[in-house]
């Protein structure tokens, strides 16, 4: 009788200390909350801090006046990238899907005395056939195309669209993203200029879809 309360007890406390690091993981795990930054063009700006890194994340928000249709012409579709950042001096379509999947590689230029970065990215497109919602979510893809000498390669990255369609001819945007610039960028200037990145995008394609109409 006793050696069964032992064993009794052991099991309780096993499962104790199996809950409570299942608890400790999960808390570690949860993202931190968005934090509102400003609001410009209609578009919402926040930032977050990333999980085991000094940059941050960022996040955008604003309401395309346009079509589904319209805005798939320029978002996961990277046959058709005029309109992507002009530091962009170099780009390779590896191998590509319509509405379904697309890998590139890209060389961004970068200012003096820093080195330019380059990134190889794989991209998957899901919709959802009842709401018509589209996602588009891009992480590297490592190891394919060799690293160039005098370039930084981008290894910690990733970034989501996610487009809803809200009637009238109005499509509901979020862009999330983040990026380790790798090297020795300093983690403040960082920063401070990665809020105008969803800024910077979203009204370019503001700017394209919404004149058009």
């Amino acid at each position: 009788m006793k050696g069964q309360l032992v064993r009794i007890k052991s099991g309780i406390h096993f499962r104790f200390i199996i809950i409570s690091v299942m608890v400790l993981i999960g808390s570690g795990l949860r993202a931190q909350a968005w934090e509102f930054i400003k609001e410009k063009d209609g578009i919402k700006i926040s930032t977050r801090k990333a999980d085991n890194s000094s940059f941050k994340c960022f996040k955008g928000e604003t309401v395309f006046h346009t079509t589904m249709a319209k805005l798939s012409m320029y978002i996961g579709n990277v046959n058709n990238v005029n309109w992507w950042d002009k530091n962009v001096r170099e780009i390779r379509v590896l191998s590509s899907e319509p509405e379904k999947y697309m890998k590139y590689y890209l060389v961004y230029h970068v200012s003096w005395p820093l080195n330019d970065r380059d990134l190889c990215v794989e991209a998957r497109i899901t919709v959802d056939p009842v709401t018509g919602e589209k996602v588009v979510s891009a992480k590297p893809l490592l190891d394919v195309v060799p690293e160039r000498e005098g370039v930084v390669r981008i290894r910690n990255y990733w970034q989501k669209w996610t487009l809803k369609p809200t009637g009238n001819n109005t499509v509901s945007a979020v862009l999330e993203g983040f990026v380790d610039p790798g090297g020795n960028v300093p983690s403040w200037l960082y920063n401070m200029v990665i809020v105008d990145t969803p800024l910077k995008v979203m009204r370019g394609i503001k700017t394209l879809v919404e004149e058009q109409n």
